[in-house]
């Protein structure tokens, strides 16, 4: 009996220890990620609009600390912060009811408190002395504060708002402080949409960078935002999204914009960000629904002739898998 019951024990014990060590893995794992949206939102370009909306739907999931209006390749001194307030504002009148089915969404004034203006000029043009915005500073304060957490910049258009504050940070703080503050950096970026990407991972080659450089159709969002042989693209019609999203929908999904170059091409970035049990952020080569990548130095076809600048990258970035 005696022999029993120090078995039991060892048992017990063992169970407790498994318990303790797991709880705070599980914890960490569905801790919400840090975010900051750099986009180039107009009234030309309705895929941004149609990512923010679905970003707005997971806003419970993901810790939304910025929405930064920036300039692109096509919109090079102009920015439209007001379009982001306008539909932050319609998810005000359906906030309500959706956190009768989920906790964790957001007031639309904490939203509409990060809504911050980028500097309306392009690329590099927008980076160095005197060329601070407050959507540059933002980035900073988010870093400075007192946050364990990674803080994730998803640039879904161009990134000189990111290119200004890494800037900033070289020049004014010590070179311990600025190792510190951009190795809590994670960036996606959807493409290059200027010519600060290049520049950023060249000058900054430990910065955590998930990028397809180059013309647009080697990104791997095209999964999500084209029409692609053999598959169902009923459900990327203009005809679907009226019938299932903008029509007897609530405030959303009135204002959800018709497709015109594709949908939702902004997506995977924070798709990747949420906590769905099948991902790690911190692992990109893990795949997610926000697409899979590999670290590595890739070969840049610098003869292509393409809106931006294609130029050798100069360290191993995270970018797209050769998957068979």
């Amino acid at each position: 009996m005696k022999r029993k019951l120090n078995l039991n024990m060892v048992y017990l014990l063992i169970l407790l220890l498994f318990v303790s060590s797991t709880v705070p893995l599980y914890a960490q794992d569905t801790e919400k990620n840090r975010l900051i949206v750099l986009t180039d939102f107009d009234y030309t370009e309705p895929d941004d609009a149609q990512s923010f909306i679905r970003l707005l739907l997971y806003s419970n999931q993901i810790d939304i600390q910025g929405i930064i209006a920036t300039t692109n390749n096509e919109q090079r001194d102009e920015i439209y912060p007001d379009y982001i307030r306008k539909i932050v504002r319609e998810y005000n009148k359906v906030q309500p009811n959706l956190s009768k089915h989920e906790s964790g969404f957001p007031n639309a004034a904490d939203l509409l408190n990060v809504v911050k203006k980028g500097l309306p000029q392009y690329g590099m043009e927008g980076v160095g002395e005197g060329k601070d915005s407050e959507g540059s500073d933002w980035i900073i304060v988010k870093l400075e504060e007192q946050d364990e957490r990674p803080l994730w910049i998803n640039v879904w258009g161009g990134s000189t708002v990111l290119a200004q504050a890494l800037w900033k940070i070289k020049e004014t703080k010590s070179a311990k402080e600025a190792e510190r503050l951009i190795g809590k950096l994670r960036v996606y970026a959807i493409s290059d949409q200027d010519d600060s990407g290049a520049w950023i991972r060249k000058n900054f080659p430990d910065l955590f960078y998930i990028v397809s450089p180059g013309p647009y159709e080697d990104g791997s969002w095209g999964g999500i935002m084209s029409v692609i042989p053999r598959l169902n693209n009923d459900v990327i019609s203009n005809f679907w999204f009226a019938e299932n999203v903008q029509q007897g929908h609530g405030a959303l999904g009135t204002i959800y914009p018709n497709v015109v170059f594709g949908v939702e091409g902004d997506t995977p970035s924070f798709l990747y960000l949420v906590n769905n049990g099948l991902n790690s952020p911190e692992h990109p080569n893990w795949g997610s629904w926000g697409g899979r990548y590999e670290l590595y130095t890739p070969d840049n076809d610098t003869t292509v002739e393409w809106r931006i600048p294609i130029v050798p990258e100069t360290r191993p970035i995270w970018t797209n898998a050769e998957d068979s």
